[in-house]
């Protein structure tokens, strides 16, 4: 059974294919022109994704070493996401499934983060509880089987990501924020300053970010800070004061999380996922609980078509197809 997967959610155009279960190829063209803008232009990605769909899908089967008479399902996210974006994937996607009467398979995108870490060996066995976290959401998911979820938890304002890109604008370290953070903080002190954990009592599995990214804000004021040249060193400890605070939340939950619903098995998805620290922490947390962590490769954390292919690949062979008539969800949630 060989799958082509196809993601176009935000700014990144990537396809996959996947036979027999295995990651044949997976390509990935970033739109980097955004970083000029600080953040993410709608309109632009989906044009962008409209020259780059073609040659990438192509890649993406001649990698694989495929032709398009051997794919035997095509699967694409519908949402959530941006409109435009969603739209040029699953427009393509469907009219090739149609042209070579080939069964066509919608995917969630939230859903797709959790297939990362079943796309290579090892992989958690069920059920685990998944953490996602990316600019755009952050949830907690108890993952009994394949398809049947309960949603345990998110975020109720800004996603773990979104505080990363907001902060690191504060702090003049450009677009995406979440890896010029991630750098800037492994050459300071996590400690130099008690930023805010909420860990929102009688909410215990859900996150809210808003209060730490603006804790920042605040801090910036009172210091003198906004509009000026920060000093290196007071910069880097800035960066490692609000990622601890982030990441001690994310982990805290997780862990929580695993314990009160008793399984052995955590695994993280997600574009934030690719945080250093995150991953240091929440491996050290696991092995003093006794637990496994998965978390995918670099590669895999974020947008791509491997994860859509996995999921395509699994419901293919469970007979859960999609309808042509399938319409993008810009705020399509998790199915429970």
């Amino acid at each position: 059974m060989t799958i082509l997967g196809v993601e176009t959610s935000c700014d990144e155009t990537s396809a996959a294919v996947i036979q027999g279960g295995k990651l044949l190829s997976n390509v990935v063209s970033a739109q980097l022109f955004h970083q000029e803008f600080g953040g993410v232009v709608p309109e632009l990605a989906s044009r962008a994704h409209q020259r780059l769909i073609v040659p990438v899908v192509e890649e993406a089967l001649a990698k694989a070493g495929v032709e398009r008479n051997d794919v035997d399902g095509i699967a694409a996210v519908y949402g959530p996401g941006l409109i435009g974006s969603l739209l040029v994937g699953l427009s393509f996607s469907k009219a090739m499934a149609m042209g070579l009467g080939l069964p066509f398979i919608g995917v969630n995108h939230m859903e797709a983060h959790i297939f990362s870490n079943l796309i290579e060996e090892p992989t958690p066995a069920f059920p685990f509880v998944n953490l996602t976290v990316s600019g755009g959401h952050t949830q907690l998911v108890l993952v009994k089987n394949f398809f049947d979820y309960e949603l345990l938890g998110e975020t109720i304002d800004d996603a773990a990501g979104e505080a990363f890109d907001k902060v690191a604008k504060m702090l003049g370290l450009g677009y995406p924020g979440g890896p010029n953070v991630d750098a800037k903080a492994k050459l300071g002190n996590p400690k130099a300053i008690q930023f805010p954990r909420p860990y929102l009592e009688g909410r215990p599995h859900h996150f809210s970010f808003s209060g730490i990214k603006t804790a920042v804000l605040y801090y910036l004021k009172r210091e003198g800070l906004q509009g000026t040249l920060i000093q290196e060193n007071r910069l880097s400890d800035i960066c490692a004061s609000f990622q601890s605070a982030v990441v001690e939340v994310l982990v805290h939950k997780l862990i929580s999380a695993a314990g009160q619903h008793s399984v052995e098995n955590i695994a993280i998805a997600g574009g934030v996922s690719a945080n250093t620290e995150l991953r240091s922490s929440a491996q050290r947390a696991a092995e003093q609980h006794g637990l496994n962590l998965f978390i995918p490769r670099f590669e895999f954390c974020t947008d791509n078509g491997a994860m859509v292919a996995m999921v395509g690949y699994e419901k293919f062979r469970a007979g859960k197809f999609s309808h042509f008539e399938l319409t993008v969800q810009p705020n399509l949630s998790l199915v429970i």
